[in-house]
């Protein structure tokens, strides 16, 4: 018997509970060995909930427990998530999170611990919900040199910007139905301003290419900047704009950002719509692969955290080794990154197009029948550094997004 306790009986806590009860018996075979919920964590009671049997208050309870063999912390936020995790793991205790803050920020740390103990820090769940990506990438893709992992990765921000695009409605009036209907925190900082997508892709590139990368060292820029025109825009040229995170290989260096890009038909990820959220992994063997699904909700959430707590079952005195070590990726400054950029313009294309161009060099002029004192184009590829050269002489511009080339 494999006995496990959940720190945090929240929205994903309380999915892991139950998942493990609605598919106890495929769980247990896939592992080998039954598995039991001996300890639910959690500050607060629950009256009348049958987590009632196995609820504790006090995490000395579980931590001087020598029975208990896997941890899953599901609480969230970096204290005292972090504190407990890692006494967990020096206890000799599995854990697994889907905690994509603490992964972003502690996890090289932790990982490192569960090496020297022989046991395992797993975090499936952390940066794609219910997507396996980890996984994957840690397995089914280490043959390949990974170039580049793009990625729709919060769901939040997608939900909003598809939304807009559809309806041709003010970010302002989408947040709070996101809210609403409990797609969005009531502080949404973290998924509008990208910070979400930022700790994921973080971590996804330190698996990727093996190294270690910061997340305070990624260029992140949200949504909150995107208007109705913007999406009138993106329409007329068939084109969406997402909320993407990428990491990308440049020669022989590496750079890594988050920030709104504007995206074809002909890219996978046009079509990926509402809460759904998609990773395109590029590498120099298998070429293109995307990996879709349910980014984030109670259960594909928790169901990839089981899985975890599976895997610990099945390795539980032996290392599942990662390919992230402590070595610092040291990534592009971001003014040297080049992409094409849709610009917004006040004038009209007749008589201010000229100038645009004598400045941006051959530009695709776009225009639309319901936006008056203004006209757009998309500049030819050219760097950030560039782009921003240039931008300085027409104070005309509204706005910019990059293209995905």
């Amino acid at each position: 018997m494999i006995n496990i306790a959940v720190l945090g009986y929240g929205t994903v806590g309380s999915g892991v509970v139950e998942v493990i009860n609605t598919n106890h018996e495929s769980i247990n075979k896939k592992a080998g060995e039954e598995i039991r919920i001996k300890y639910v964590l959690d500050l607060r009671d629950f009256p009348g909930d049958p987590v009632e049997k196995v609820l504790v208050h006090d995490y000395e309870t579980i931590i001087n427990d020598p029975d208990v063999q896997v941890v899953v912390e599901v609480m969230g936020g970096v204290e005292p998530a972090y504190t407990f995790t890692k006494r967990a793991l020096e206890a000799g205790k599995c854990v697994c999170t889907s905690n994509k803050e603490l992964v972003a920020r502690h996890g090289l740390e932790l990982l490192e611990i569960a090496k020297e103990k022989e046991i395992n820090y797993l975090f499936e769940a952390s940066c794609g919900g219910g997507i396996p990506i980890i996984r994957p990438l840690n397995s089914s893709l280490t043959a390949d040199e990974i170039d580049e992992i793009s990625g729709i990765l919060n769901g939040t921000t997608n939900y909003i910007l598809s939304k807009m695009q559809a309806e041709n409605a003010d970010f302002e009036e989408v947040l709070k139905e996101a809210q609403q209907k409990g797609y969005a925190e009531r502080n949404p900082e973290a998924d509008v301003e990208g910070y979400d997508a930022c700790r994921k892709i973080a971590i996804l590139s330190s698996l990727a290419y093996g190294c270690h990368v910061n997340y305070e060292d990624i260029y992140t820029e949200g949504i909150t900047k995107i208007t109705v025109e913007d999406v009138k825009y993106a329409s007329a040229m068939d084109m969406s704009i997402k909320l993407l995170a990428t990491s990308k290989k440049a020669g022989d260096r590496f750079y890594a950002m988050v920030s709104p890009v504007l995206v074809g038909k002909d890219s996978p990820l046009y079509s990926v719509n509402d809460v759904f959220n998609a990773i395109f992994v590029h590498g120099n063997v298998l070429g293109d692969a995307m990996f879709y699904g349910s980014g984030a909700g109670k259960l594909p959430t928790a169901s990839a955290v089981v899985a975890d707590v599976v895997d610990c079952a099945k390795h539980l005195h032996r290392n599942i080794m990662m390919n992230w070590s402590s070595k610092k990726l040291d990534l592009m400054d971001i003014k040297e990154v080049v992409h094409p950029f849709f610009v917004r313009m006040k004038g009209n294309a007749a008589s201010d197009g000229a100038a645009a161009e004598e400045v941006f060099g051959k530009v695709k002029m776009i225009s639309i029948p319901d936006t008056e004192g203004e006209f757009a184009f998309i500049t030819e590829p050219m760097s950030e550094s560039s782009y921003g050269e240039k931008a300085e002489k027409l104070p005309q511009i509204i706005t910019r997004i990059r293209v995905r080339a």
